[in-house]
């Protein structure tokens, strides 16, 4: 699997950094891509946070938004993409700081 970063240069919505998707390169997924994740700067700039792709639909005038990935079993199982979307954005940022 490879991690694509595309930044979010334009800056909105404010907080986005970049948005994220997964190429799978092996096993029955070979040649998809699953897009949709987030990465956002947390409210008081303690770190950063992934979004997971999600459907948004509206229950008596409420939005609401339903995941699209979700763990099976282990609800920590999210935990694993979320490390490598984020390590994947710090290999971004030292790459794009190198070529400055």
């Amino acid at each position: 699997m490879i991690i694509r970063i595309t930044p979010n240069d334009k800056g909105n919505p404010p907080g986005k950094l970049a948005d994220a998707e997964l190429h799978f390169t092996d096993g029955p997924l070979e040649g998809m891509k699953l897009i949709g994740f987030g990465i956002w700067e947390r409210r008081g700039g303690g770190g950063r946070n992934v979004t997971f792709p999600a459907r948004q639909y509206a229950v008596n005038g409420e939005r609401r938004s339903y995941a699209l990935l979700r763990p099976i079993v282990d609800s920590t199982a999210q935990t694993k993409i979320r490390d490598l979307v984020l390590e994947a954005y710090q290999e971004y940022e030292e790459r794009a700081a190198i070529a400055s």
